[in-house]
Parts: C-alpha cells; sequence; structure tokens
C-alpha cells in the first residue's frame, strides 16, 4: 500500500499537498510593513545617535581650543583680538600675537593638529588660510574685542554653529552671544 501526502482542496480547485502551502498576500505585506517600520526606528536612532555624537565631539574639541587659549593667554598676556577663524589658528599655532602682529621668533604650538581636523588640505604651520573645522565641516566661530570699544567680557566668545549649520554671528553689547536668537538655538558654546 503506498501512502500520499494528505491533501486540502477546496471547490474547483486541484488538491495539493499541505507542504505546498504559500504565504498569502496579506501576510507577505504584514511582515513588509513590519520590517518597514522597525527599519525607520532603527534607522531614527542611528541618526540622532550620530548627531549626538557630533555634538559631544564638538564640546570637547571646543574645550581643547579654550585651553589652549588659556594657555596662549599665559604665554602672551591675552587672548587674540579677532573674529578670524584663520587668524585663530594662526595664534594658537604660535604665528601671530595678541594684536595679530606675526610672533618673531614663532611661540609655540598650542594645538595638537592630529585631533582637530581644518577646513583645508593644506597644513596649518605654513597654509594660513586654514581655520579649526567644527564636526559639520565648519569653521568654529570666535571672537575677542573686537566691537567697538564696549567690549566688557572678560572671556573670549568660542561656538560652533550646530547641526542646522546656521548662526547670527553678531554679539550683544559687551561681546556676549545671543543665544535666544532662533538662528542661534542649536549653537554649542565653549563658556557660555
Amino acid at each position: 500500500m503506498t501512502c500520499l501526502p494528505r491533501t486540502r482542496g477546496s471547490v474547483g480547485r486541484p488538491a495539493r499537498p499541505l507542504s505546498w502551502q504559500a504565504f498569502t498576500l496579506i501576510e507577505l505585506l504584514t511582515v513588509i510593513t513590519i520590517i518597514g517600520i522597525l527599519s525607520g526606528i532603527v534607522i531614527g536612532v542611528g541618526r540622532h545617535a550620530a548627531e549626538s555624537g557630533k555634538v559631544a565631539r564638538a564640546q570637547v574639541e571646543m574645550a581643547s581650543i579654550s585651553t589652549a587659549l588659556e594657555s596662549y593667554k599665559r604665554q602672551c598676556g591675552d587672548y587674540p583680538r579677532t573674529a578670524s577663524a584663520p587668524q585663530l589658528l594662526q595664534a594658537l599655532m604660535g604665528k601671530l600675537g595678541p594684536t595679530l602682529t606675526p610672533l618673531n621668533p614663532s611661540g609655540r604650538v598650542l594645538l595638537d593638529m592630529a585631533l582637530f581636523t581644518t577646513d583645508g588640505a593644506g597644513d596649518p604651520l605654513t597654509d594660513s588660510s586654514l581655520s579649526l573645522a567644527d564636526p559639520w565641516g565648519n569653521p568654529y566661530r570666535y571672537a575677542f574685542k573686537v566691537t567697538g570699544g564696549g567690549w566688557t567680557n572678560s572671556s573670549f566668545v568660542l561656538y560652533s554653529i550646530g547641526p542646522d549649520e546656521q548662526a547670527d554671528q553678531n554679539l550683544a553689547p559687551g561681546g556676549y552671544p545671543h543665544r535666544e536668537l532662533p538662528l542661534n538655538l542649536d549653537n554649542i558654546y565653549a563658556n557660555f
């Protein structure tokens, strides 16, 4: 006696073995929808984690720049008086004094450039057009005693314009940032 596989049939359809059953269209669409939802969640969490990592990196880099600026002040007597990102880097590379006059001989290099990126491919010791770049590729913003005589801020202003890459760069009277302005809400500040 031979055994035949069990079959299920319906009216008008030939019987087929149970092992040949397939998923219905509804089941396939449900699985695809669930996979799509889970993928969206994972991608969203991944983007948030990447953005949080960039914010943390910017904070660490600005802490290093702030430390270098304090060393610069001890060495030269004051912070670099500029709002120019390339001039800030040249000062921290020991090339410029507080009033932006060339230091002769050059001072100490106060930053380990292996830990930073610049907005170009040159060497900051020889290329005076480079500036320190934040994790989004924009130059860090810096200012000290650049407004018309009314600077009352005892420190410098150092910040990244953040993920939206926009900022209102005008300083409030006295040399303080406008943190409350809509374009500045995501800015990351070193010392405010």
